[in-house]
């Protein structure tokens, strides 16, 4: 006889109900909603290392990108029934559609570039929930199923209900009539190898229909008839770390929770006071930051939290109460400090762990061994890893970090932080794993059996792949910074080659950068620098002698654009300071600098390069400054060119009282409709100094004159000058 438990996939009331109906069932087989490819991992869920949350990975050894994943928390009713099955020794088997049918339908409907048919299905629970005074199905089943205690005649309720709702609401999804009608027969081939107390676990939705009198010939018939023409797709099975934030997602057979902290508290939390605990975990929240949280705060919330849940009618509060409690007497109305509770409680940061002897693919298993010497433990949870490059673990941590950026696996990212860690011995990286890297994992397999040997070829056809030269450029910085030397000679030829085909200035500026770091700070990472120095050597000419042509005809947004290439490639021509290149460089400046045809803009920031190089003395300076300030100028171009001159940075209105003299004399000079159609050029370039610049500059312009010339305003009364010299010299102790 099969006995129906129809469950939320992610239920904790339906968890704990299942448990005692399983214990007073005694069945002799269980039946699971689930993947069939599936069966023989299930002995796995016993075994020590397995730490829920944890997922059931499915996918195409042949095609990665086709694959499925099918959750499951502690508190999920599937898992409690695989390990009661498990510790019992009875025989447990999921009866879904296989998934090798579900991905080769995925499949066809992607090269059909068809719309998903199988968007969720609206709330079924609405019209319950409304009939009930509840906002939505989700939290009607909450306080009807999840909340409550304990009780085996949970179930037949909801058959009850759910068969009202399949009645009225019917079923027209293709997919779901499918797996339904192999749900069927798996029971039905259970019952025919004589299998007596049959439990059959699936989500709610489906009990109407494994109870539908439907024969075998009608369900066979349907299931040839549906799969008959769909590829035939190889499948593989694994268990894979999973997370809470995870859960929160619709994934696999559909399931997602809003609030997988908040089960997991209901299903470890069996007491009358379970409220207590939670607000107990608030306030413990609270005081590891430093907020106000006392004894008196908690007993304070629990009251009113009790209160709204017997002005609600409801025999315990739950997470609404709960939460308006928190609100109103934890945090004093503040919504901000509400956030945290949601995402450090709510939501959870848990992330699950599975036996190291689980099949994988090799990729993995060298990953995990590698994390294991370096002591570098995947969480969940954001950190930040400060490395000393000049230590070889720290070294070898960064290799790692970078090969798997190569592999499109960002288990890391460099951080902004506020000095440069590319010019010293640190890197400071912000970590967090997230468990779909493990089909990721799957998916770089094809280029390797090890990270490095992965990332290294991954990088290599990227490299054949990549068309731009600044993308090139800064694939070479990473394979060198990764530790690839393989990867190296084939990206840099593929850099040649591109560089050899181009003469267009922004690609070649922008190579310049990537490539300069790893010149200047190549030692730092023990990378062989000389490997790119005569590539970027050949690139600084190229570039400078493309340079003054890309700045002619230009419109203002391109003008911009191209400012902010030329000034990263300065930077890098620095870098290199190699005597050729600088002059060549310089050499391209000066005749910017002087082109009438380039950009106004680029030629005011051709000028200040000049100038804060030494290349041009102030006077020199000062007379373009003076040409293109002058009285005959058109307006808005001298705005763009004193823009590109200042360069975001007011050293040179500070200390140079010739450029302050023609700036002022420039703004002074110009006619009211000029003046409104500059002022808001002017401001704009202004806006760009530091707030400590502008203070000093608004400084210089209140004293007027005098700041300008300093050889102004110096009549003084010498007579009352040198009233105070005795009191000084007595005070210094000097002879009158």
């Amino acid at each position: 006889m099969a006995h129906l438990f129809g469950i939320r996939h992610h239920g904790p009331g339906c968890a704990r109900s299942l448990v005692r109906a399983l214990e007073a069932l005694k069945p002799d087989c269980v039946l699971v909603e689930g993947p069939p490819e599936a069966d023989g991992l299930v002995t796995a869920v016993l075994q020590a290392g397995m730490q829920p949350p944890v997922a059931l990975l499915s996918y195409c050894p042949d095609e990665p990108g086709l694959a499925v994943y099918h959750p499951f928390a502690e508190f999920s009713p599937e898992w409690q029934a695989l390990r009661w099955a498990a510790a019992n020794g009875v025989p447990v088997r999921f009866i879904d559609l296989a998934v090798a049918h579900s991905l080769a339908m995925t499949k066809a409907q992607r090269e059909r570039e068809e719309e998903d048919k199988d968007s969720p299905r609206e709330d079924p629970l609405g019209e319950l929930a409304k009939a009930a005074g509840y906002a939505d199905g989700e939290a009607w089943w909450n306080h009807q199923v999840e909340e409550r205690g304990d009780g085996e005649e949970l179930f037949s309720a909801i058959t009850e209900a759910m068969t009202a709702l399949r009645a009225d609401i019917g079923e027209d999804n293709p997919r779901d009539l499918l797996r339904e009608a192999q749900m069927r027969q798996g029971l039905r081939a259970a019952q025919k190898e004589g299998f007596e107390r049959i439990a059959v676990v699936c989500g709610a939705w489906h009990l109407p229909a494994l109870q539908a009198n439907v024969t075998a010939k009608a369900d066979a018939a349907l299931l040839k008839e549906g799969l008959s023409n769909l590829p035939k797709l190889k499948v593989a099975a694994t268990w894979v770390p999973w997370t809470n934030r995870l859960l929160t997602r619709a994934s696999g057979y559909g399931a997602g929770i809003a609030s997988p902290g908040w089960y997991e508290h209901l299903w470890t939390d069996t007491g009358a006071r379970r409220s207590i605990g939670w607000l107990a975990r608030v306030a413990a929240l609270m005081r590891a930051r430093d907020l106000d949280c006392s004894s008196a705060h908690l007993i304070e919330a629990a009251r009113l939290a009790d209160t709204l849940a017997a002005l609600r009618g409801r025999p315990a509060p739950g997470l609404e109460e709960l939460h308006e409690a928190t609100r109103t007497v934890l945090t004093l109305g503040d919504e901000a400090l509400l956030h945290f509770v949601a995402d450090a409680l709510v939501v959870g940061d848990r992330l699950g762990a599975v036996p190291p002897d689980l099949p994988t693919v090799p990729l993995q298993r060298d990953l995990e061994q590698t994390q294991k010497s370096l002591r570098l433990k995947a969480e969940a949870l954001r950190k930040t890893l400060d490395l000393d490059l000049r230590q070889p673990n720290d070294l070898a941590r960064s290799h790692l970090l970078h090969r798997l950026k190569l592999l499109d696996l960002p288990w890391g990212e460099i951080a902004q932080v506020r000095r440069s860690s590319r010019g010293s011995f640190h890197e400071v990286w912000t970590l967090q794993w997230q468990p779909e890297f493990a089909l990721r994992l799957i998916e770089a397999s094809r280029f390797g059996q090890t990270v490095a040997q992965a990332a290294a070829n991954r990088a290599i056809e990227r490299g054949a792949q990549t068309e731009a030269l600044g993308e090139l450029a800064t694939l070479i910085d990473t394979v060198l910074l990764a530790d690839l030397p393989a990867a190296v000679p084939a990206a840099t030829q593929a850099l040649q080659d591109r560089a050899a085909l181009t003469g267009d200035a922004g690609q070649l500026l922008a190579a310049l950068p990537p490539l300069a770091q790893v010149f200047r700070y190549g030692n730092v990472r023990q990378t062989d620098a000389g490997l790119v120095s005569h590539l970027l050597d050949s690139l600084i000419v190229r570039a400078a002698l493309a340079l003054p042509l890309a700045a002619t005809a230009l419109d203002d947004e391109a003008a911009a654009a191209l400012r902010s290439r030329l000034l990263a490639a300065h930077s890098a021509v620095g870098l290199r300071d190699a005597e050729e290149q600088t002059a060549a460089w310089r050499k391209a400046l000066q005749q910017l600098a002087g082109l009438p045809t380039a950009h106004e803009l680029l030629q005011g920031l051709a000028t200040r390069l000049l100038l804060d190089a030494g290349d041009w003395t102030s006077e020199r300076a000062a007379q373009q400054l003076s040409l293109h300030l002058s009285a005959g100028a058109d307006a808005p171009k001298a705005a763009a060119w004193l823009d590109g001159f200042l360069n975001r940075n007011a050293v040179v209105l500070l200390h140079d009282a010739a450029v302050w003299g023609l700036v002022d004399a420039w703004l002074a000079g110009l006619g009211e409709a000029h003046f409104v159609q500059v002022l808001p050029l002017v401001r704009r370039s202004f806006a760009q100094f530091s707030a400590g610049e502008r203070r000093d500059l608004g400084q210089r312009a209140v004293q007027g004159a005098v700041a300008a010339d300093p050889q102004a305003g110096t009549d003084w009364d010498e007579a009352r000058a040198i009233l105070p010299l005795p009191t000084l010299r007595l005070l210094m102790g000097l002879s009158a």
